[in-house]
């Protein structure tokens, strides 16, 4: 009892002061909410790091066969099949770019020795002889663009037909409503096969097969979001004012539905990637001479215990594009999605 009772000295109270004019002081500088969201990607460091790599691989994608001084559909038998070899990592063992092959036996070749070859191939050659460094990074170009055009034009479409469903909703609504769950019905295999029948195969009949059902879950997603939105009071308001539909969805609604937008567009170009590839790897992709990451891996499939370089790169490759889109898109839906937020 006797440490309760023990009194405090009264000097050790003092009044608080408090200086009026400091009241209206703003502490925090005053961020849009572009801004904001900038601030929490820099502050994601999986998708700070994956949105640098994601650049580099962008530029590299135009660079590379820039870079390399050598054609992506030349061909010279003569240096089929060989490893990589990059100077100056030539000679350090634990790298896997000194131009040796292991044979059967288990014996070391210099590959470049033996076929008498004085130029360097950093990523080796294919079958044909056709630099590996040059084709993937043309690959990869082919890839992005194909991802890129697909979500584009799925992004137009869906966004589109989302915001016009939701918003005027009632009997229109009901039916473009059930022209979708037609289009999901469909099977994307069934709509790339006839788009090959009807098309040759390559970029056109990929980006058209893409883009026929590709775009329903944009539609669905911006609608879901426009029916909550159209009940707000800044839209009861713009109305008041005697605005057009319109413009009331151009100036109100998507600048709202931006964030859903871009969300959605990062996680559908990596989709489209890989399903690039996949045609590509059963034969329902681009031909040659042009190829695509998804063809670069079906070629090296076919040599994988011979020549395991000629798969392992570009299948490097998707796997990083497949990875850095993914965390990229995570990162931007923590950023500007309200619901995620501190």
């Amino acid at each position: 009892m006797a440490d309760f009772e023990t009194k405090i000295p009264k000097d050790r109270f003092r009044p608080a002061e408090i200086d009026a004019t400091k009241s209206e002081e703003i502490n925090k500088p005053s961020l849009t909410f572009w801004q904001d969201a900038w601030m929490r990607v820099r502050k994601n460091k999986g998708a700070l790091v994956s949105l640098i790599v994601m650049a580099l691989l962008v530029i590299m994608a135009f660079l590379g066969p820039v870079i390399s001084g050598k054609e992506f559909d030349t061909q010279n038998v003569r240096h089929n099949n060989l490893p990589p070899k990059i100077q100056g990592l030539e000679n350090i063992s634990w790298l896997p770019f000194d131009g040796v092959k292991v044979n059967k036996a288990g014996k070391e070749i210099d590959m470049y020795e033996v076929k008498k070859v004085e130029e360097y191939y950093w990523f080796g050659t294919d079958a044909l002889g056709r630099d590996l460094f040059t084709r993937v990074w043309k690959g990869t170009q082919i890839s992005l663009y194909i991802a890129l055009l697909a979500a584009v034009i799925d992004m137009i479409i869906g966004v589109a037909y989302g915001a016009i469903s939701g918003y005027f909703g009632g009997r229109l609504d009901n039916v473009m409503q059930r022209i979708t769950e037609i289009l999901v019905g469909i099977p994307t295999m069934i709509v790339v096969i006839l788009m090959i029948l009807v098309l040759k195969p390559g970029i056109i009949s990929i980006t058209v097969a893409l883009t026929i059902t590709g775009w329903v879950g944009m539609a669905r997603v911006v609608r879901a979001q426009t029916l909550k939105l159209k009940e707000q009071e800044f839209v009861l308001a713009s109305k008041t004012l005697g605005n057009s539909d319109g413009k009331i969805i151009s100036k109100h609604l998507l600048p709202n539905l931006a964030g859903v937008i871009i969300i959605n567009t990062m996680f559908t170009i990596p989709n489209a990637v890989f399903f690039e590839a996949f045609l590509s790897f059963i034969g329902l992709g681009l031909q040659d001479p042009y190829a695509s990451l998804g063809t670069l891996i079906d070629e090296g499939f076919k040599v994988l215990r011979l020549h395991p370089h000629e798969m392992i790169i570009p299948a490097i490759i998707i796997s990083i594009i497949m990875i850095t889109f993914n965390m990229l898109a995570d990162g931007l839906r923590d950023a500007l999605d309200p619901k995620m937020r501190d």
